[in-house]
């Protein structure tokens, strides 16, 4: 099983036509396109996953830099998710301090 990752689609790319695209390679198993929480609207890429390894190999070869919608594709295999630390900060519902990545005030409270 393989995650690739497709980055500058347009903001009108489809499931539809990823699936169009990708299914001559090979059996996808799943495809995401990212979407903006609060708009809805696309962020500009997707993931892609495909159950062979050989297959998504063969996909990235040939579809990286193909164009769609007018825009060159950027295809490739998926890095997993990094905790890059702070950020979002406490939000509705999760409680917390708030945003900032620094932990100055974590750090300042557990001195005293």
């Amino acid at each position: 099983m393989k995650n690739l990752f497709v980055g500058n689609i347009s903001f009108q790319t489809t499931e539809s036509d990823l699936t169009s695209l990708f299914d001559p390679f090979g059996e996808i198993t799943r495809i995401q396109i990212v979407t903006d929480r609060d708009t809805g609207r696309s962020r500009g890429f997707a993931f892609v996953e495909m159950t062979n390894d050989e297959d998504a190999a063969k996909a990235i070869e040939a579809l990286n830099g193909k164009e769609l919608d007018g825009r060159a594709l950027n295809v490739n295999e998926a890095r997993p998710k990094t905790d890059h630390g702070g950020g979002g900060g406490g939000g509705r519902d999760r409680g917390g301090y708030g945003g900032g990545g620094s932990g100055q005030r974590q750090r300042r409270e557990k001195r005293w």
